[in-house]
């Protein structure tokens, strides 16, 4: 007969242990030394299924359904000897109660002028420490998003997601294809967030440079900072983003 329980390396087996399956689109998470689907995890009759993924190294912001034999199981589900749970991935795109709102960390000011240029919500600040995120991020019921794994992980946060991607064309692409949000490209500023509006070139003009005024002609204004906009010689670049986040998003 069959063991219900996993074997140790050195081939025992433990009445204390259970198996957790994880998901491969989760294993980037685990330690190197430990990145493999299968993971053995001892109980003690008093941790949930919530800490010991957590202890493996995987937020709860990134873990999706988790089944135990075929049932499925909260976060909260108090794992027993003997337990084999599969724990899957957040599905995509991911279901929020509303239109999505951001707040990205420090690290991430190009993604969030990228998210801007789509016409998303996404406030940014450069000098804003954790606990301040976390509160900003409650009380405007945004999504923290970030790749510091411990930000990840306070429990006072309503709710957070994990960037994947180095470069900020990768970053763009998984938030998009995660939480599936309305693109309305040229609508907000990329400084500040606020909502751009349309502007009489006149009453701009002492603002522009003597060659902007003379090859262009619709303009909009950042209804929050003033700032100007207009589609320079730069717009090409801006709108092969554009063109690309659509794609991704079709």
């Amino acid at each position: 007969m069959k063991s219900r329980y996993p074997l140790h390396q050195n081939g025992t087996v433990s009445e204390w242990d259970a198996r957790l399956r994880i998901s491969s689109e989760l294993t980037m998470f685990l330690p190197v030394s430990r990145r493999q689907e299968w993971q053995r995890v001892t109980t003690d009759g008093t941790s949930t299924l919530g800490h010991h993924v957590e202890s493996l190294g995987i937020p709860l912001t990134e873990v999706g359904p988790m089944l135990a034999e075929g049932r499925g199981v909260p976060p909260s589900y108090l794992l027993a000897p003997g337990d084999v749970v599969e724990v899957g991935p957040v599905p995509r795109p991911q279901p929020l109660p509303d239109e999505p709102r951001f707040l990205l960390d420090v690290h991430l000011g190009t993604l969030a002028r990228r998210l801007r240029l789509l016409g998303i919500d996404a406030a940014y600040h450069n000098d804003m420490d954790d606990p301040a995120l976390v509160v900003q991020a409650n009380e405007e019921r945004r999504v923290l998003l970030t790749q510091d794994r411990g930000l990840l992980r306070r429990r006072a946060l309503w709710l957070g997601a994990y960037v994947r991607g180095s470069r900020p064309a990768d970053q763009l692409r998984d938030l998009l294809q995660r939480f599936a949000p309305p693109l309305r490209p040229w609508t907000r500023c990329t400084a500040c967030n606020g909502e751009l509006e349309p502007v009489a070139k006149q009453e701009v003009e002492p603002l522009l440079e003597a060659g902007t005024q003379r090859t262009y002609d619709v303009y909009g204004r950042c209804e929050r900072c003033g700032q100007v906009y207009w589609r320079g010689a730069h717009s090409d670049h801006l709108e092969k983003i554009i063109s690309q986040a659509r794609a991704w998003t079709s």
